[in-house]
């Protein structure tokens, strides 16, 4: 256990995908008004918090171990895979959600009296500013430790 916890990009990682998360209600705190805390434990939002967090592997494994080492090449294929994923698929499956839940509330007096439809959850995936906050975010903090 110590050996983990002496792991500082595991560390450094796990600070950014915090940070992120914590943004997430700090910005809506500003922008609405609202302590929404439980936005920590959410997907989706600004920034991205699955950017920050591979950002900051591949960016610390190419400060760490060197720009042509076999770990930032496969922390870099890995950050694309999950970059693109988060403003694809899973967002896409946010748009469907919204779209299937739309169609749920249309139809549920066709469904019956005591019919209660349980909401699929729309904020799934990411926006591209999104992506690209949590990336930048990612970077400077690997900068910040590693640098």
């Amino acid at each position: 256990m110590f050996k983990l916890m002496s792991n500082s990009i595991l560390l450094t990682v796990i600070f950014s995908t915090f940070t992120a998360q914590a943004l997430k209600s700090l910005i809506i705190l500003v922008t609405d008004r609202k302590l929404l805390l439980n936005r920590m434990l959410e997907t989706g939002g600004m920034p991205s918090s699955h950017s920050a967090a591979v950002a900051t592997l591949a960016t610390s494994m190419g400060l760490v171990y060197g720009w042509n080492s076999p770990y930032f090449t496969i922390s870099t294929v890995l950050a694309a895979v999950v970059i693109h994923d988060a403003t694809g698929v899973r967002r896409a499956a946010g748009k469907h959600a919204e779209v299937l839940n739309d169609i749920t509330k249309q139809f549920s007096a066709l469904f019956g009296k005591g019919f209660e439809p349980q909401a699929l959850k729309t904020l799934l995936g990411h926006t591209y500013p999104q992506a690209v906050a949590g990336t930048a975010l990612g970077i400077a903090i690997s900068f910040a430790v590693f640098g």
